[in-house]
């Protein structure tokens, strides 16, 4: 096995390239992520997912394994767990893609490195994970913690059962509950770090509550336009049971299984007829929100409960779609290149493409901020974004009407 294709060549790598530090080196070094891989992982191709087995494929499956990227154990619409014909690729009989939507994952290596480092651990302490997956990062966290000063919670059971058998083939032992990771693990709280690998939209309190004061909570946070942030949390240690922290970088996981938004735009759209959007013209440019990261972060957090996605027409013109699912909501905008003004319908009790403009003009006014200069607080009644300080909150739209 050539250096750049193993164990060590990965290490080196993430250590050259600044995403591994000193305090974790060793920890990389002794876990072999290979054990944590499935023998079948899946592969982004086109709009779906081509499985990759280690069996008919041994070269180019540990050629992943050992690559610093993402790889999809897990899919929701997997034909060969329904007991579809398959081909000996496990590809559906006649499918060249054979899933679209990934369920559970194998983080990419130097995005698993950055979020234990932000975690600043020390040694004896306890740390509890949400979202075990394959178990490699509870095994990482066991080889530098101790087996017991980790617990790691699993919504899947099925997924649980196969991390546990992981990590007992690598020799690792922490302790696996398999649960609602948002409601934490109150049997073995006090935890001094808490660590996410799933996305989330609301902070739960219960994580908060089970940290000591003083620890640290590090997740991936996003909205329905922008999935995601990496935010690290401090609990408070003036007795008021809060909890805040900055954006530390940008951090795209699957979503906790709890708050999985629903992902059909256009369903919102077609239970509601053309005819009865308001038309309406509009002198903003849907790019310059959704084609800068930074716009469309500020957008996510303005226009709450909101989904997008883009129809791609001739000659470079597009239609943006928004849909808030829970209202019925929403909005389309027509963009044509050259035009100075696009039209636009919104349907329902939000007129999102307005609730849009308003974020866009206070980003704006605001000076642009990068997605950095944000943060999050967490209090027993809710939560809140703000700006540079946690006394410039940034305010969230409320539904802006249709005329």
């Amino acid at each position: 096995m050539s250096e750049a294709n193993s164990r060590a060549g990965l290490v080196e790598r993430l250590a050259r390239e600044g995403y591994l530090s000193p305090a974790w080196r060793d920890a990389f070094t002794r876990v072999d992520r290979e054990r944590f891989i499935p023998d079948r992982v899946w592969v982004r191709d086109g709009d779906g997912y081509r499985p990759v087995n280690r069996a008919t494929d041994p070269a180019r499956w540990l050629s992943l394994v050992h690559d610093d990227q993402a790889l999809v154990t897990q899919v929701e619409d997997d034909p060969t767990d329904a007991g579809a014909d398959t081909d000996a690729e496990g590809t559906a009989a006649g499918n060249s893609t054979a899933a679209l939507v990934p369920t559970s994952s194998a983080s990419m290596p130097r995005v698993v490195a950055t979020m234990l480092d932000a975690l600043a651990v020390a040694d004896g302490m306890k740390t509890l994970e949400i979202g075990t997956g394959t178990g490699y990062n509870a095994a990482l966290l066991a080889q530098r913690l101790g087996e017991q000063h980790v617990v790691s919670v699993e919504a899947d059971p099925r997924v649980a059962d196969t991390a546990r058998a992981n990590l007992k083939a690598a020799s690792h032992s922490p302790t696996v509950v398999t649960g609602d990771g948002t409601l934490g693990c109150p049997d073995r709280a006090p935890f001094d770090r808490v660590i996410s690998t799933c996305a989330l939209h609301a902070v739960p309190y219960a994580l908060v509550e089970q940290t000591v004061p003083g620890g640290l909570i590090v997740l991936p946070w996003g909205t329905g336009l922008y999935n995601g942030v990496l935010l690290r949390l401090t609990v408070a240690d003036d007795g008021t049971r809060t909890a805040g922290g900055p954006v530390v970088g940008d951090c795209a996981f699957m979503w906790n299984r709890y708050e999985t938004p629903e992902r059909d735009v256009m369903a919102t759209v077609r239970r509601t007829s053309p005819d009865r959007a308001t038309a309406t013209r509009t002198a903003l440019d849907p790019r310059l929100v959704f084609g800068d990261e930074d716009a469309t972060f500020t957008a996510g957090v303005m226009v709450p409960d909101c989904r997008y996605s883009v129809g791609h027409g001739p000659d470079g013109a597009f239609t943006l779609w928004l849909a808030d699912h829970a209202t019925g909501s929403w909005a389309s905008v027509d963009y044509v290149p050259g035009a100075d003004e696009f039209a636009a319908r919104q349907s329902g009790p939000r007129g999102l493409w307005d609730e849009v403009e308003a974020a866009y003009a206070w980003w704006w006014e605001h000076g642009a901020p990068e997605r950095t200069r944000f943060g999050l607080t967490v209090t027993s009644t809710g939560q809140f974004l703000w700006l540079d300080t946690p006394d410039r909150p940034v305010p969230v739209n409320g539904p802006v009407p249709v005329d």
